[in-house]
């Protein structure tokens, strides 16, 4: 499994270090990087995550679309959401990632089930932010991230434990990033 799970690893690094840089690369090297770790995240069962990499592949695809658009119609802004909003998303996420556990639970061998689906759904949150160029997004990544770490290791994926922690520092330069961005464009109002 280790050259598998290394493969995966490094074409999803290359793909979070494109996206906080905006770089229209990321989304072909995410799909790649989300059918290896499929198969990874299959053969540990964890079944959340498994869906969570079909999800990316389709929001990847939309993704790359959206965003070679984005190049000749104008560039999406970073925007903020508005903290009522916020809390809609979060306590959603949590009823949304209740049910798919419970299902997890019933229906399958999930080996952690609860957090399983709570990683899943936030990620899925996040995708969508990241996706309008929503602020907020990084601060769930980094809390994805956080929270993922633990169980990787635990299922001893120790580096896809170690992405994650790329990730997560990733998660701060993309928010910082972003944060300068939004910063500039609201001077200019």
């Amino acid at each position: 499994m280790l050259p598998m799970e290394i493969a995966a690893c490094s074409a999803s690094t290359v793909s979070v270090l494109l996206a906080a840089r905006n770089n229209v690369h990321t989304w072909w090297t995410a799909i790649i990087g989300c059918v290896l770790y499929g198969w990874v995240f299959y053969s540990v069962q964890l079944y959340a995550d498994v869906s969570l990499q079909l999800f990316y592949i389709v929001t990847s695809v939309a993704g790359w679309i959206n965003w070679l658009k984005g190049h000749h119609g104008g560039e999406l802004r970073v925007r903020t959401t508005p903290f009522s909003r916020l809390v809609l998303m979060f306590l959603g996420a949590l009823i949304v990632a209740s049910g798919y556990a419970m299902l997890l639970r019933r229906f399958t061998n999930a080996w952690w089930p609860w957090l399983d689906s709570i990683l899943c759904v936030f990620s899925v949150v996040a995708q969508f932010m990241i996706m309008g160029r929503r602020l907020e997004s990084w601060y769930i990544w980094l809390m994805v991230d956080t929270i993922a770490i633990p169980l990787y290791i635990a299922r001893e994926l120790w580096v896809t434990a170690a992405l994650f922690c790329i990730f997560w520092c990733n998660a701060w330069h993309g928010l910082y990033q972003w944060r300068k961005a939004w910063l500039a464009a609201k001077a200019q109002e």
